[in-house]
């Protein structure tokens, strides 16, 4: 544990070194950022009235698809046959499912499992160890998910909306609004394709020949918590036992947001041990105001106390994710704010976690130089607080959530 001396000199050293740093505030760049009458940034938490996909297996807790097999004149029991296919075998072809009769299995399969997502594009790292997807979705929205091989585990980054209410300026998913909440099965999807990808051997190489996506994250397009029922309804096909769901640990499940302080209170209340991940950026409320526009409903302050509670309700220790972004967020007197207010809170609470933006060249939302990078860093780690720079991916192929979808 840092003596309040070190830490005060520590504070003092960073604040000589990056006194005389320009303070760049955030500017919605290429777009304009749309505004209520006040002129405030306008945030959208409803989804805006739309269709929603056709009902399918995955938006079904087992019990539901066993209700809907007798409602199509079938016994309940070909619900968990079905189930089995998708969730353990993942596949929807009719073909491949030799135990179900052969006269009525292709509608069957059709009233069950409708498409839900198109590929309309694939890019994939050189190394072969990252792949992003564009998918259309049934009404010809777009979203996208990121398979990550990592040593040890598969991560998906997932889509929660298409298009994104929040309307943060350095978010090119901030920049198209929200067109409307995904379905759980849409979340659910995403998975499942993923693990499609995966068995054909399109992610590198494998370590071993049982390999599925075992790590999921909420940060592609959209705010979680913002369509928090078919989040968590996702989860739980997530969590369930095959062939309820997926079978996958809660604990490699992180759910993040920007900071809808009553819904991060709700789901310290929901008995799932997943992840929670706060979306921060920026330890002081003038900046994130303008930075994270929903700060003008919930402050730093509140966004933190509510992330402290989710750890002492669940046990859980709280991820802060925190875009570095160049001469705007990046000053070490932030990293000495942001410890102080974890401190204040407790200890062995919370982990940080920086992660370079992805660089934009002649662009301010830009990556932290390297030794600004390491200063942050340091001035956490001085103060107690564990923190790890986090691995940037995707780079080479428009990682950051939205870039694909924002070029069609």
């Amino acid at each position: 544990m840092t003596s309040p001396t070190r830490t005060t000199n520590t504070e003092s050293q960073s604040a000589n070194r990056t006194a005389d740093r320009a303070q760049v505030m955030p500017t919605a760049e290429g777009w304009e950022q749309q505004r209520t009458s006040e002129g405030r940034p306008l945030l959208q938490f409803a989804s805006p009235r739309a269709k929603q996909p056709p009902q399918h297996l995955a938006d079904l807790s087992l019990e539901e698809r066993q209700a809907k097999l007798k409602e199509l004149g079938l016994p309940a029991f070909r619900a968990k046959q079905l189930s089995t296919h998708y969730f353990q075998h993942w596949t929807t072809d009719p073909e491949a499912m030799s135990d179900l009769p052969k006269a009525g299995r292709e509608e069957l399969a059709s009233a069950v499992f409708p498409p839900l997502l198109t590929e309309v594009r694939r890019l994939r790292t050189d190394d072969g160890n990252t792949i992003k997807v564009l998918w259309r979705l049934f009404d010809g929205a777009l979203v996208e998910s990121v398979l990550m091989r990592y040593p040890g585990r598969i991560t998906l980054c997932v889509s929660s909306q298409a298009g994104c209410g929040m309307n943060c300026p350095f978010c090119a998913t901030g920049q198209a609004g929200l067109t409307r909440n995904m379905s759980a099965a849409e979340i659910v999807d995403q998975v499942v394709a993923a693990n499609r990808l995966i068995v054909a051997g399109e992610l590198g190489t494998p370590e071993h020949d049982q390999e599925r996506v075992t790590n999921i994250v909420f940060m592609g397009m959209g705010e979680p918590l913002a369509n928090y029922k078919r989040v968590m309804n996702a989860v739980h096909r997530f969590v369930d036992p095959v062939p309820m769901g997926l079978g996958m640990s809660a604990r490699n499940i992180t759910v993040s947001t920007v900071g809808l302080v009553p819904a991060i209170r709700k789901l310290a209340d929901e008995d799932l041990p997943v992840t929670f991940a706060l979306s921060l950026h920026a330890p002081d409320d003038e900046l994130r105001d303008e930075l994270i526009p929903v700060n003008n409903r919930w402050k730093v302050d509140e966004a933190l106390d509510a992330a402290y509670d989710y750890y002492a309700k669940t046990g859980r220790r709280v991820s802060i994710e925190y875009a570095l972004i160049k001469d705007m967020n990046d000053h070490a007197w932030r990293a000495a704010l942001l410890a102080k207010k974890l401190n204040e809170r407790g200890r062995g609470w919370v982990h940080v976690n920086p992660i370079p933006l992805n660089p934009t060249p002649g662009s301010i939302w830009t990556s932290s130089e390297r030794p600004v990078q390491q200063e942050f860093i340091e001035t956490l780690r001085a103060a107690g607080v564990p923190t790890t720079l986090r691995d940037t991916r995707g780079k080479e192929i428009d990682g950051a959530c939205g870039q694909l979808a924002a070029a069609e």
